[in-house]
């Protein structure tokens, strides 16, 4: 009998408690919801536990949360300069979050919440919520000056500005598909060769070619590893550079 796999069936959610209707649409506390409650588990854990001490010499887990502070503290000087200490919290946070998620998600028979564009999109928009919410705290009106370039023809101004601002809108969009879209691709492409190395398995198909799906599913693997840490790393210092218009509203 032929054994079928359906690679989307990983990402379906799954009600854990009903928390009642509104309306037709269920209320519910899924397995998303369970990962991102012990994410914050783990990253409280995490910090509670290093900064108990405060040693001088530095353990093993408060050396480990020094290297992710100091490497965000880094990434957001790099980016905003002085003035945007004010949003490591926020941007250290971002980072363990998406970092903690991505890992959760390499787990054997885990759910990959960062897998699924709500999540995604609601972080993004937390962070484009933030910029605009300060940008016009401290700036007022000028903030808006972010979408007219200076020394630009005033003619070219009509042209230039709608861009400005379908880019600015736009920034959501890409930094929650980023993550999305990778981590999507990443679980499909382990689930599908996973299977076909039970599939050899299962049919004793044994020949010199087929151990390549267990090799190609161990470095896919790998390469997922990676890109767990990378694209945690790559929102946290797009939050960073987001930010910084914030700041610098100013071209």
């Amino acid at each position: 009998m032929a054994v079928t796999i359906d690679p989307i069936e990983q990402f379906e959610l799954k009600p854990l408690v009903s928390l009642g209707h509104i309306g037709h649409q269920q209320l519910a506390f899924t397995q998303s919801a369970l990962y991102m409650f012990a994410a914050v588990g783990v990253i409280a854990l995490i910090t509670i536990v290093a900064t108990a001490s405060r040693s001088v010499v530095p353990g093993r887990m408060q050396s480990l949360a020094e290297i992710f502070y100091e490497f965000i503290a880094d990434t957001l000087h790099q980016a905003t300069g002085d003035g945007g200490k004010r949003f490591m919290p926020l941007v250290f946070s971002l980072f363990m979050f998406v970092l903690i998620l991505n890992l959760f998600g390499m787990i054997p028979y885990a759910f990959a919440v960062t897998s699924h564009l709500i999540v995604t999109f609601g972080l993004a928009a937390l962070v484009i919520s933030t910029v605009v919410i300060f940008g016009v705290m401290k700036h007022g009106t000028h903030f808006f000056g972010l979408f007219v370039p200076s020394g630009v023809p005033k003619p070219l101004l009509a042209i230039l500005v709608p861009i400005e601002i379908i880019s600015f809108i736009s920034r959501p969009i890409s930094l929650s598909v980023r993550l999305f879209a990778n981590m999507l691709a990443g679980h499909i492409a382990m689930k599908i060769f996973a299977f076909f190395v039970v599939q050899l398995l299962l049919a004793g198909a044994w020949s010199v070619l087929s151990p390549l799906p267990l090799f190609l599913t161990i470095a896919l693997t790998a390469l997922e590893f990676l890109v767990a840490a990378l694209q945690a790393y790559v929102f946290a210092t797009l939050t960073a550079i987001y930010l910084n218009d914030a700041l610098h509203p100013g071209h």
